[in-house]
Order: structure tokens, then C-alpha cells, then sequence
């Protein structure tokens, strides 16, 4: 998604929300690990990855993880550190008073993931890469 159009979702992170810290070439979750939050980034960079594939760089404001909030299966992809960076979790009830409380958040979420999906497809048709046979 073009940086210009990109929500700053770090902008409606409450003050008080935990932070984790993460060093550069450290896991913030694994492919296959359980799933029960979504993260936006505060500060630094975010490499989503499956497999040996690196799948995007999620910068400050950015979010990753969000399908954990909307299906239960384990994770689909990895996320590591590619910077030192700082990253707010949102578990489902957080998450729930986000869209309660900022409508426009759930609407920017799809668009988010909407995005991803269409870029995987993308580069799966380049790749030749399909993963119904």
C-alpha cells in the first residue's frame, strides 16, 4: 500500500497501551504459533515472512497480524524484527473498542488485508506458485 494512503494506526493507540520492545533479528511470533492479537508498530521495521519468503516490511504506523483477530488459526507467516522497534498488541477486546469507538479503523483494517491478499496473488501468478494442487 502506497506510504501516501497508508493509515497511521499508531496515531490512535491510547497512551496507556503495553508495549513490547523487540531487537533487530528477533521473533515477535512464528509461522505456526497461536494467534490472539494484532500489532501495530510504533517505532522501527517489521518483517513479515513464510517460509523463506520475505512477504513485506511494515513500518512505524503500520499493522501486522490482524488475521489473528478474525480467524483462529495458528499463524500464517512469521514477524521479526528488522529493526529495533516498539509494537502495541491489540487482542480482540481492544480491538472490538477500537471499531467501536473509531468506525473508519475497522473500514482501514479490510483495506489492509484486502491489500495483502491481493499482492499475494500477485506474486503468486508471477511465481507460478499455487497452492491448490
Amino acid at each position: 500500500m502506497p506510504n501516501e494512503t497508508r493509515p497511521n494506526f499508531a496515531a490512535i493507540v491510547p497512551p496507556d497501551s503495553e508495549r513490547r520492545r523487540y531487537t533487530a533479528g528477533e521473533a515477535i511470533f512464528k509461522e505456526g504459533d497461536p494467534g490472539d492479537a494484532m500489532f501495530v508498530v510504533m517505532s522501527g521495521h517489521v518483517r513479515i515472512s513464510h517460509g523463506n519468503r520475505s512477504l513485506e516490511r511494515v513500518e512505524g504506523g503500520g499493522i501486522f497480524g490482524e488475521m489473528a483477530l478474525a480467524d483462529p488459526a495458528p499463524r500464517s507467516a512469521a514477524a521479526t524484527a528488522e529493526t529495533d522497534c516498539e509494537v502495541v498488541p491489540v487482542d480482540a477486546n481492544r480491538f472490538q473498542f477500537m471499531v467501536h469507538h473509531t468506525p473508519f479503523f475497522a473500514l482501514q483494517v479490510m483495506r489492509i488485508m484486502t491489500g495483502r491478499l491481493r499482492a499475494m496473488n500477485a506474486r503468486d501468478r508471477l511465481t507460478g506458485d499455487d497452492d491448490s494442487s
